[in-house]
């Protein structure tokens, strides 16, 4: 029996026998058998907790990873080479009582047994919960929250964007306080994972050997989202939220640029590695079959609308980008990043989000980027030292698509950014070598989850970055996320900080407040 799920036929003929079974079971394109059945599995088969992501007006995808042993050095998560049936249920109330939807799928080896069911005809703006079952053993029960109507015009939205998680730089206190917030969804905006060995941690976990060997191959790209999705805090901020995510260099391999690694491997070998890197991005995220990765490739860049209140444009700045101009670091000198046929994005997805650009109707335009998009001059005197990587790296990109979006008659465009471990509100410029140039939109850039340990408020950057960037509004280096409140009228980030990561139970609190007006683009104190 085939459901309403679409694959096309060249899709399918594109995995393989087994490869192709693999994704539709996983997926409810194919309705699972009783043939299916669990073995008797030691541990939770649920250890790696529960997620929904890219809300629907009339559905979410689901997830789930049968893991009784996480750490299991084969990447297996402990499980044997046999597919294995996973039922799931969603209803309206916590207590399962009132039931709408409920179906079975297949968590097969091919996708280190993980599951994604689309669930579809639910109602719009509406909170649901959900739950796994295989082998008489339940998870834990997530909640999620669909979007509203198309054609809605909704009073708000409420939602936190948050990247940057090194396991071994700190707790994951932060996830704790997200969780606790008031939110219609969650942003992660890349750097889930990253793909070092970690070999000294207070967890004591790592100091198992199999963690001290740098992320490259499958088996130990599954070994680091389990270590990672171990965490309890982590685990209940999906929970409790559906979460719209891309990646940044990370869960790959640091700034690495299309097919070009950051040591200049062979390009075949770099591809084997993005391909492993994909797949187990995939099988531990809350990824649609749209985003089912295609050997080395995998199509991230999407939109996902909230009403006509706000539409979330997903950026991929990695896949499609030229290397970086004059190296990976910094530079005061070079004027290859000036040149107009340099690309971070890709003309094909540019010329996408132009598009967009143009045929939106929503009030507030979104774009959801991996690292920042405003210039960052490093020197606060006569000259202009800015880093390669980002979209400084890109000058001549970045200028178009923030004058297109003037020009194109985008009503506010707000960039929210990651990458950076620090926090900062600033306005975004026409022509950021034109000091007197339009302000054109404004980004939110927030700070990491642990990576760089606790930070400090101005840290040794702010004071220079504020003097050498006049469009820069506001600068912090400690950790945390950033609350989002939105209406028809405003735009409003709370800047959600820890005073420390190396220990648990830091508390948090709003280290500033930064609006948008509608019609009014920059930045301004709230």
């Amino acid at each position: 029996m085939v459901s309403r799920h679409h694959v096309s036929r060249r899709r399918f003929l594109g995995y393989g026998g087994a490869g192709a079974a693999a994704v539709l079971l996983g997926t409810g394109a194919w309705t699972a058998s009783s043939s299916y059945a669990a073995p008797a599995l030691r541990g939770n088969p649920f250890s790696l907790g529960v997620a929904s992501g890219d809300p629907l007006p009339g559905g979410v995808v689901l997830w789930t990873r049968v893991a009784p042993d996480p750490f299991a050095a084969d990447g297996s998560g402990g499980m044997p080479a046999k597919p294995v049936r996973v039922e799931y249920e969603v209803a309206v109330d916590e207590r399962f009582r009132g039931v709408v939807r409920r179906g079975s799928v297949v968590a097969t080896p091919e996708l280190g047994h993980s599951v994604h069911p689309e669930v579809n005809g639910l109602a719009p703006g509406r909170e649901y919960f959900y739950r796994f079952r295989t082998g008489g053993e339940i998870s834990m029960v997530g909640r999620t929250k669909t979007t509203p109507a198309a054609w809605s015009s909704p009073r708000e939205l409420n939602f936190a964007f948050a990247s940057c998680q090194a396991w071994q730089d700190g707790y994951f206190t932060a996830y704790e306080h997200l969780a606790r917030e008031d939110l219609d969804l969650v942003v992660h905006l890349g750097d889930y994972l990253y793909e070092y060995g970690v070999a000294n941690n207070r967890r004591g976990v790592a100091t198992d050997p199999k963690f001290h060997t740098e992320t490259i191959d499958l088996a130990r790209y599954r070994l680091q989202y389990g270590l990672y999705k171990a965490e309890a805090p982590l685990q209940e901020a999906h929970a409790r939220f559906p979460w719209i995510m891309t990646i940044d260099d990370h869960e790959v391999e640091n700034n690495w640029a299309g097919d070009i690694s950051e040591n200049n491997e062979d390009p075949v070998t770099f591809r084997a590695r993005r391909a492993a890197a994909f797949q187990a991005m995939y099988e531990n995220m809350p990824f649609r079959t749209a985003q089912l990765p295609s050997g080395p490739e995998v199509h991230l860049h999407r939109r996902l609308a909230y009403g006509r209140l706000a539409d979330f444009t997903m950026l991929d700045t990695r896949q499609y980008r030229d290397d970086q101009p004059c190296g990976d670091g910094a530079s005061a000198t070079c004027t290859d990043r000036f040149d107009p046929a340099r690309t971070i994005l890709g003309e094909p997805q540019r010329d996408w989000v132009l598009d967009g650009f143009s045929s939106s109707r929503a009030r507030w335009q979104v774009l959801g980027n991996q690292a920042p998009m405003g210039q960052t001059d490093r020197d606060p005197g006569p000259a202009t030292e800015v880093w390669m990587d980002p979209w400084d790296g890109y000058a001549a990109e970045r200028d178009r698509v923030l004058a297109e979006a003037q020009d194109r008659g985008v009503r506010n465009l707000v960039v929210i950014t990651g990458d950076r471990h620090q926090n900062y509100a600033w306005d975004l410029k026409r022509d950021f070598t034109d000091p007197a140039s339009a302000t054109v939109g404004s980004e939110f850039v927030g700070t990491s989850i642990t990576s760089g340990g606790n930070g400090s408020d101005l840290g040794t950057d702010g004071a220079n970055f504020l003097a050498a960037n006049p469009h820069m509004k506001f600068f912090n280096s400690q950790r945390g996320y950033v609350r989002v409140n939105v209406n028809r009228r405003r735009w409003r980030s709370d800047f959600r900080v820890l005073p420390y990561v190396t220990t648990p139970g830091a508390p948090v609190s709003t280290r500033a407040t930064y609006v948008v007006e509608d019609g009014r683009p920059g930045v301004q104190e709230g």
